[in-house]
């Protein structure tokens, strides 16, 4: 009994995420309170989420289930907004998606629109958890924003939700010019934003003015170094995610541009990217290599890489305006970028590169570059 005992405390006095017989300490670079935060998420050195395993491609019951336990996390953690969330909303269908479309009080201009393709692995994230993160984005920003609620899996596989955020863009641009345009997903909302953007381009549609990618899930081979030095470790996504990738792509090559939209063709005409991840991130190579992709195309790119952070607590530090550095005037070559500085005060200053320009990384350790999230004086 004196043993077991002795082992327990040994266990939950942990600092860190067990690997093995190896544990990872958390890291002593950012704050005390975002330290904190992270060790809430573990349970004796293992992350919480590591006790939800994804089902197999097949079981679409457990699917089901496991929709409906994440649905109720996202809901929860939106409302902690609380006050923040005022905006009107209204709910229109567009083809075989639905649009939230969500107006706040503090409406700068009619003229922009901030689509908002939610994540979730193609299976989490719709329903009223999409209609309070358009409210919460449109109260941020200061400006309208439409959030996707695409069909997802199980029971709608691919091209379903690319059809969906594709009808809400061509639904958006019927009644705004692109130049007010923006598109952020997070990570399988980054790839389907992608997707849709490259599609876009193919049918001949004018693009967005810049697009935000909040650790896209790209490349749904998951071919990237991150998916082997980061599984354990990440917070949020201990796992890989290949089982709901088959599922969505359903038999289809991974390899498509439409379903893993980091092997597209990109040239220096692609909207500026703002991409952001972090250094315990699954996902960070999906973002280093789309950095380096479209940095090598000419295209504007602007990539923040967060000391310790995983999906989830990188857009919960998004979301607050000292978390990213100021940003100079918006400057471009193309007509029309000098009018949506004032559509999108806050969005343009905290999410998306407003002056085009290239941040070339050339050594693999400036790839983990602190970019004052969390201050010395415990600031989250």
């Amino acid at each position: 009994m004196e043993q077991a005992l002795r082992k327990l405390a040994t266990e939950q006095s942990v600092n860190g995420i067990r690997l093995g017989q190896l544990v990872i300490p958390l890291p002593c670079s950012i704050s005390t309170e975002a330290q904190a935060r992270l060790r809430a998420a573990l349970n004796n050195g293992i992350p919480a989420n590591a006790a939800h395993v994804l089902p197999k491609p097949e079981d679409h019951a457990a699917k089901r289930a496991l929709r409906l336990q994440a649905d109720t996390a996202y809901r929860a953690a939106l409302a902690t907004q609380g006050s923040k969330n005022l905006a009107d909303l209204r709910t229109v269908q567009v083809g075989t998606g639905t649009v939230h479309i969500a107006m706040p009080p503090n409406l700068v201009t009619n003229d922009a629109v901030y689509i908002d393709i939610h994540g979730g692995a193609f299976v989490f994230g719709g329903g009223e958890a999409c209609r309070m993160a358009a409210c919460a984005a449109a109260s941020l920003h200061g400006a309208r924003c439409d959030g996707v609620d695409y069909r997802m899996l199980p029971e709608y596989p691919y091209p379903a939700a690319l059809d969906d955020c594709f009808a809400a863009y061509r639904h958006v641009l019927a009644g705004c010019d692109n130049r007010g345009v923006v598109i952020g997903g997070r990570s399988a909302g980054g790839n389907l934003a992608l997707a849709t953007v490259l599609r876009a381009r193919g049918e001949g549609l004018p693009l967005p003015a810049a697009l935000v990618f909040l650790s896209p899930e790209i490349d749904l081979t998951e071919s990237g170094d991150s998916f082997q030095t980061n599984q354990g470790i990440d917070f949020n996504l201990p796992d890989p995610l290949m089982p709901p990738n088959l599922l969505y792509a359903a038999g289809a090559d991974l390899t498509h541009p439409r379903l893993s939209p980091l092997f597209g063709t990109f040239s220096a005409d692609f909207p500026p990217s703002f991409i952001q991840t972090g250094t315990r991130d699954l996902v960070l190579s999906n973002a280093v290599r789309l950095h380096r992709i479209q940095h090598e195309a000419g295209a504007p790119t602007e990539l923040h890489v967060f000391e310790a952070m995983s999906p989830r607590r990188i857009r919960r530090l998004s979301r607050r305006p000292r978390a990213l550095p100021r940003r100079r005037p918006l400057r471009g070559k193309r007509a029309g970028w000098r009018g949506v500085t004032p559509a999108f005060p806050k969005l343009m200053r905290y999410h998306v590169p407003l002056a085009p320009r290239h941040h070339p990384i050339a050594e693999p350790e400036q790839l983990c570059c602190w970019q004052g999230t969390l201050s010395p004086k415990g600031q989250t």
